[in-house]
């Protein structure tokens, strides 16, 4: 699952970063890896932007960020839990 894809509110652990688009090339991946999206890490949805669409909310840690839907479509997660389930 890539974590553009996760609902408002749930909770997964990042699988890799990986260039899933022309846009993301190795600097992308790099600085999102960098950011502390790597193998392993808890994420959290937060929310989207108006309509559903860009910027997502994610947090990894204690930090909260603001991806681009193409930068979301390059990490692999897999669901953990979800908020209320």
């Amino acid at each position: 699952m890539l974590l553009s894809e996760l609902p408002n509110g749930s909770h997964a652990l990042v699988e890799r970063v990986f260039s899933g688009a022309p846009e993301v090339g190795s600097t992308t991946v790099q600085r999102l890896e960098e950011l502390g999206f790597i193998a392993g890490e808890p994420v959290l949805m937060l929310r989207r932007g108006p309509g559903g669409r860009e910027p997502l909310a994610v947090q990894i840690g204690e930090t909260l960020f603001a991806l681009r839907l193409v930068e979301a479509q390059s990490v692999e997660v897999t669901l953990t839990e979800t908020a209320g389930a």
